[in-house]
């Protein structure tokens, strides 16, 4: 039957029960088990007769004369309610089956019951609608083959496939993990603005909006760092959030738009001393939501998050692979690199652009767990130099799966030198680079006012996407989409 048929059969049963007085759309369930809970305690429920009522989604029917079976579904599992015209009356079961259809919300109450076939069952002695549906539900079986019209109607998708409503569940294990390490460790949440007037703690293109009241643009934000930065100045030793960041950029395997971020500040430690803690809440992490500290992905056989984790410097990886040094290289060595690769660029190419290109070639062949250290000073504006070398700074970036997952800083806290590193950013936003940091003077003047040495640390969900195998978009509830033409 034709989608237009089908809403138009279900029209006419609509104004059916209108006709007979009942409320196809009531406010209130009196829904009295989940069940779950009624499956697994049955066998009391049995012995005792007690009263129970049901309710949940119609995900298939059959009537057999004067009985009719239906496969509820309330979100926690899946019960049969029995309903039979000689319990009911002749009336209400008749009007049952000229009413009903596959993907209501039906309510029945009655006692427990084991059919013939020995299923455990409610045997209904009365019923009620609790939403009519218009739509049908796809067959479980066969459900929504093409990927744009899934994502698109995704509450089917989660509802028909097992394999992603276990990852919607996944995706929320995974986020209170974090939240749970964090809280035990003595950090503090905190929830920071979204929109800003200047953009930082990134390089990347922010969206743009515009407040209506204060008449200006605003933006919607990058990173949640100076704003944590700011509690850290304020008294708050340990802090950290859980929220979205939006960035318009492209859509990758492993890049999305708006996505959620995880950030953490300490105060008074150093890098070296909370990298070990790092690699606790991965496996925490790994532990807490997917059972397990061993994941596989296409390129690489096996990672195991439980082995003793490798070490590796960016400027030595790209001398072995390039044959220049990276903490003193101009841009001529870096182009010619870059064509030897075949890796385009555009006039506005700087030196850090064009190595952090290159070295994503090598990034890409490093299964991991590792942390890598040494990375140069101009591809970090916002930290800390390191003390051996004041070319590099005293970043941490976890690799996986020949990917970023995660990065560490000793955070920079001489407003001197921040000013000046801003100062470079600006020079390059006012030369066409979209992606460059905004100037932020008024965290210079926060950081005037003294900031303690501080280690910072930030993963996003692709780490919960590298862990589930799957794309970034994939492990979204609900991806953007172009918006469908209207037929």
């Amino acid at each position: 039957m034709a989608i237009e048929d089908i809403r138009s059969e279900r029209l006419k049963k609509l104004e059916l029960l209108k006709k007979h007085g009942i409320d196809p759309y009531p406010s209130q369930s009196n829904r009295t088990h989940e069940n779950q809970e009624f499956k697994e305690n049955f066998s009391s429920y049995l012995e005792s007769q007690e009263k129970v009522t049901l309710a949940g989604r119609i995900m298939s029917w059959r009537g057999q004369g004067g009985i009719a079976f239906f496969d509820l579904y309330d979100g926690t599992e899946r019960a049969q309610a029995v309903i039979k015209k000689d319990v009911i009356g002749e009336e209400s079961f008749d009007l049952l089956q000229e009413v009903i259809s596959v993907s209501d919300f039906l309510e029945v109450t009655g006692v427990p019951m084991v059919t013939k076939r020995g299923e455990n069952s409610l045997l209904g002695h009365g019923w009620r609608m609790l939403s009519k549906s218009l739509n049908q539900v796809p067959d479980q079986w066969f459900g929504i083959k093409d990927e744009e019209e899934r994502y698109r109607k995704r509450y089917l998708d989660m509802l028909l496939n097992q394999d992603t409503a276990e990852l919607v569940r996944k995706r929320s294990l995974f986020l209170n993990s974090i939240r749970q390490f964090m809280l035990q460790k003595g950090f503090l949440e905190a929830e920071t603005p979204i929109l800003e007037t200047k953009t930082g703690g990134a390089e990347a293109q922010p969206f743009v909006t515009h407040h209506n009241a204060l008449d200006m643009e605003v933006y919607l934000r990058i990173s949640p760092e100076l704003w944590l930065k700011k509690l850290i100045l304020a008294g708050f030793p340990k802090v950290f959030e859980i929220g979205r960041i939006f960035r318009n950029e492209g859509i990758s395997h492993e890049h999305a738009q708006d996505y959620t971020h995880f950030e953490f500040y300490q105060a008074y430690l150093d890098g070296k001393e909370g990298v070990p803690m790092i690699i606790e809440l991965y496996r925490h992490i790994a532990r807490e939501t997917f059972g397990t500290l061993k994941f596989s992905t296409r390129q690489f056989q096996e990672i195991d998050l439980e082995k003793d984790w490798d070490q590796y410097d960016f400027n030595q990886l790209i001398q072995e692979n390039y044959g220049f040094d990276p903490r003193q290289v101009d841009l001529k060595t870096v182009k010619k690199h870059l064509d030897e690769q075949g890796i385009e660029y555009d006039n506005s190419l700087d030196i850090g652009r064009g190595v952090d290109a290159l070295w994503k070639l090598i990034r890409k062949q490093i299964a991991g767990p590792a942390i890598l250290t040494g990375i140069p000073v101009y591809l970090e504006p916002l930290a800390k130099k390191s003390k051996e070398d004041d070319r590099v700074v005293d970043r941490f970036q976890v690799l996986l799966g020949g990917t970023e997952m995660g990065k560490a800083f000793n955070e920079l806290n001489d407003p001197l030198d921040q000013k000046e590193r801003f100062d470079r950013q600006q020079a390059l936003r006012d030369a066409g680079d979209d992606e460059a940091q905004m100037a932020d003077y008024q965290y210079v003047e926060a950081m005037e006012y003294g900031m303690p040495p501080s280690f910072g640390f930030g993963i996003s969900e692709r780490l919960f996407s590298f862990m589930a195998g799957v794309p970034i978009r994939e492990g979204q509830l609900f991806p953007l989409l172009r918006p469908k033409k209207e037929e």
